[in-house]
């Protein structure tokens, strides 16, 4: 059995936290790929996940889903995604979709990393519990 091609680069990889850039498409036949390799990172422990976007230059809706899907995997792990260099045009999209307020997207991976960690994704549950 063949092993399927990487569509991720891992660039750093530190105890918890990842970098991993995303190939130049990301479409129905690319995502599920992606989407096993950022799994297996997951898997493997880390935390704070930062997608490095500055190569792509294509996005479908099964790439946004997938986005979606694996903030909400690491969520579930008290984990974060950050998403890093979206081109002009996706920038645009992922906020038209809205998509801004639950994954921010930030200028750089550098950028996403300076970032110090919050713990956002734990913001619903303590304020449900709180009222």
């Amino acid at each position: 059995m063949g092993v399927p091609h990487s569509m991720l680069t891992v660039r750093t990889q530190g105890e918890n936290t990842t970098v991993a850039q995303l190939p130049k498409e990301i479409d129905y036949d690319t995502a599920p790929l992606v989407g096993a390799q950022c799994e297996d990172l997951i898997r493997q422990g880390c935390v704070t996940l930062v997608l490095d976007a500055s190569r792509l230059e294509y996005l479908d809706s099964s790439g946004v889903s997938l986005i979606v899907t694996l903030s909400r995997k690491l969520d579930d792990r008290a984990g974060t995604l950050r998403l890093a260099a979206l081109n002009a045009h996706y920038q645009h999209v992922w906020t038209l979709l809205g998509l801004d307020t639950l994954l921010p997207v930030y200028p750089t991976a550098d950028a996403a990393l300076d970032t110090p960690a919050t713990p956002g994704c734990m913001r619903t549950t303590e304020d449900m519990g709180r009222h």
